[in-house]
């Protein structure tokens, strides 16, 4: 029994390495093996309980006296019941491999709370922070090295290289910040518990998660960071003092509460130093923000562009403003754990937001009240406020925990107003909060022994890791071996979806989503024949699949139109089904381009049916035009659907409307990859080469695209230009 009581310490602690695990070879491979160690190690964590429990262990029963702890349970149960009646259980309770969160997650995420709150002792959750710190300053020097081979085209070994900011091994610039501005503080406090070499080693890595932070460029932590730091520098150096100078003033040499004393101005000292030197770099990063908006080290660089107008900023505040509005008019119960893209599709404008498609508002706090109503965003607020007042009292009470664990709690409240959790972080905020029940005096206490059940329990626990975390880790190895094989052996990759979908786990709908990508981004481009062919009826086969069983998944729908639309040559394709689908997408995001742009295809499509000159023909292509007209009205500062409407004008023998709807586009243009691709394509049509070159340009800023390069090419040498200059 004592050695199970050691392994089952351990196991509670395990999720506090879960940040530096990752496997290559998966989808997501820094993300969902989190995911699944997590919940495989909450079955096993419960069910070591389960045992120990029913065979005489001693927990700490009493603690769940204080209603403070049942918060997390209280929570739980509004999530539960809000998903209930939400658009899909069965989502919200499993998730996606991208994301991992869901019910599930959540689950063992407080269940893990309660574990803890009923098994710390002072020694283990000492233990806690220890491992927290040193696993947060190992993940700080991974994304450091990570950054170091980005920035010198180095391949280090082990080292992931980043696509796009870097994540180290969170897989995310901005959860990989969210999750080291709690290890810093966690490591501050680890710090002060050891001394020598193993002490500053910890000082230094707090300083390497701060380096870290910063490089991650994420705005969110680092303004959280600087206000939680300027207001314990005002507590600080605003604290009366004049005992102190007295002691300080004194001939003779201090000892006992006089040296305290002398400690404590001497801290004030340097607060109100440090609050000097941040007065000074604020001010000079203010006045000097226009040009340290344009220097090429991005975590400045996006600290100076922060405004009202900054393109990123503006999303984020259209996004909050219109996704509040959803939330309250769903308020009771909202729309279920993993649903809130049924109201950001619904919302979607692409003159306003940046994101195609996202299902989190970058904002922790609104993310609940979209999910679990008015109900579940008061008690996930509760829980914050609940652990900074319960930090403050220990600290109140002298006890140096409370105070880094009250910093830590006011830079998550913070951070979450511009991001959001992931299990890894989550997990960590609530075992530090069950730390705060921890009290010297408390009893454990046991309960009735039950040997059977103590047997029966723990396996039926363990049994569930099989569906929970095995089953869905091969569906996942066997997407990415569909991902894999998508070029050299289309037979194995389309098996490999099947054989994935055969599971009957969670995969579903990413399988779909990556059968979509597969198709339209490689495969169509790349294969030919039968293999086309086949590649296009997996593709269509697992999306249709989901179409029908995720009936409120606006993304399903728009990539099931485009696969239909596209079909190679010698697939039948059904147009009243193709139209039931681009019908569905447009009810459910009504603002997004390439359904408008199908529907006016398929007029298109039905007009070249008739010769040259017929009138069928003629009111065809006028009625894609009426289509592309609505569209424009509909979202009129898209500079996208310009181009397309001038292209189809251009066609109908209409140059001058061509020209017009062309030059309007241009006006309106402000980036983007598709209105780029648009614009050159028309620009090349009516032979507007330097306008062609421009647009073709602005393709290749955004992507590697060799025939855009081949077009710049021959346009350039032929004009014999190459500045990149705006067009007039």
């Amino acid at each position: 029994m004592k050695s199970l009581g050691k392994i089952y310490a351990w196991v509670l602690l395990a999720p506090a390495f879960l940040p530096l695990l990752f496997v290559e070879g998966m989808m997501y491979p820094l993300m969902a093996p989190k995911t699944f160690a997590l919940r495989a190690l909450g079955l096993v964590a419960l069910a070591l309980f389960s045992y120990l429990a029913l065979n005489g262990h001693a927990f700490y029963y009493e603690r769940l006296r204080n209603r403070l702890a049942w918060l997390p349970g209280a929570f739980l149960a509004v999530a539960y019941v809000a998903s209930l009646f939400g658009a899909d259980f069965y989502r919200s309770f499993w998730s996606t491999f991208e994301r991992g969160d869901g019910l599930l997650t959540l689950s063992v995420c407080v269940g893990y709370f309660y574990l803890l709150v009923l098994s710390f002792d002072r020694a283990l959750l000492d233990k806690l922070i220890k491992v927290a710190a040193w696993v947060g300053s190992l993940a700080a020097l991974y994304l450091i090295l990570q950054w170091l081979e980005t920035l010198g085209s180095l391949d280090l070994p082990l080292i992931v290289r980043p696509n796009g900011r870097v994540g180290g091994t969170m897989g995310n610039a901005a959860f990989a910040a969210s999750y080291l501005g709690m290890a810093f503080f966690v490591t501050l406090a680890a710090a002060r518990e050891y001394a020598g070499g193993a002490r500053r080693l910890l000082y230094a890595g707090a300083g390497l998660e701060l380096i870290a932070i910063l490089l991650t460029a994420t705005r969110g932590t680092m303004v959280a960071l600087f206000v939680i730091g300027v207001a314990m520098l005002l507590v600080i150096a605003l604290s009366p003092s004049e005992a102190a100078r007295r002691t300080n003033d004194s001939k003779t040499r201090p000892s006992g509460p006089e040296r305290d004393r002398l400690g404590a101005w001497r801290r004030r000292l340097w607060a109100q130093g440090g609050l000097a030197i941040l007065v000074i770099v604020a001010g000079l990063f203010f006045v000097f923000r226009g040009q340290l908006a344009n220097v090429p080290f991005e975590p400045v660089r996006r600290l100076a562009s922060i405004s009202l107008t900054d393109g990123t900023v503006a999303s984020r505040l259209f996004l909050w403003q219109t996704l509040s509005r959803e939330a309250l008019g769903q308020p009771l119960l909202g729309y279920g754990a993993e649903h809130i893209s049924i109201p950001f599709d619904r919302i979607y404008d692409p003159t306003a937001i940046q994101e195609e498609w996202f299902d989190r508002s970058h904002n922790a706090y609104l993310d609940r009240f979209l999910e679990f109503g008015i109900g579940g965003g008061l008690l996930y607020i509760g829980l914050v406020l609940t652990f900074l007042y319960l930090a403050w009292r220990r600290h109140k009470a002298g006890e140096r925990l409370g105070f880094w664990l009250f910093l830590l709690a006011g830079t998550y409240a913070l951070q979450n107003i511009f991001v959001f959790d992931t299990g890894v972080t989550f997990w960590l905020f609530l075992a530090l909060f069950a730390g705060l029940f921890v009290q010297p005096e408390a009893r454990a206490s046991v309960l009735a022994r039950r040997p059977a059940a103590g047997f029966v329990v723990p396996a039926v626990l363990l049994l569930l890791i099989v569906p929970v975390a095995i089953q869905p880790l091969r569906a996942n190895l066997l997407a990415f071996e569909s991902y894999l094989y998508q070029i050299a052996d289309v037979p194995r990759a389309n098996a490999a979806a099947q054989r994935a979908l055969a599971l009957h786990t969670y995969a579903d709908l990413e399988l779909g989503y990556n059968a979509y990508f597969m198709y339209t981004e490689e495969q169509i481009r790349r294969l030919s024949g039968q293999e086309l062919l086949k590649a296009y009826e997996n593709a269509t086969s697992i999306l249709t699949r989901n179409f029908a069983s995720f009936p409120y998944d606006a993304r399903t729908a728009v990539y099931l139109a485009q696969v239909l639309a596209s079909a190679p040559e010698g697939a039948s394709l059904d147009r009243r089904f193709l139209s039931d689908v681009i019908a569905r997408s447009l009810e459910q995001s009504p603002k997004r381009a390439q359904s408008w742009y199908l529907l006016a295809n398929l007029s298109i499509e039905s007009a070249n049916q008739h010769p040259v000159g017929a009138k069928e023909r003629q009111a065809g292509y006028e009625a894609a035009k009426d289509i592309l007209k609505q569209y424009v009205e509909l979202v009129p500062g898209s500079a996208e659907p310009y181009f397309v409407l001038a292209q189809l004008e251009y066609a109908s023998g209409n140059k001058s409307a061509a020209a017009e709807r062309a030059s309007r586009g241009k006006e309106l243009y402000i980036g983007g990859l598709g209105a780029a691709r648009r614009a050159a394509q028309y620009y090349e049509t009516v032979l507007d080469l330097e306008n062609a070159a421009f647009f073709l340009r602005e393709i290749l800023r955004h992507v590697p695209d060799e025939n855009a390069a081949a077009d710049l090419a021959q346009i350039e040498s032929y004009l014999g230009i190459g500045t990149g200059e705006t067009p007039q």
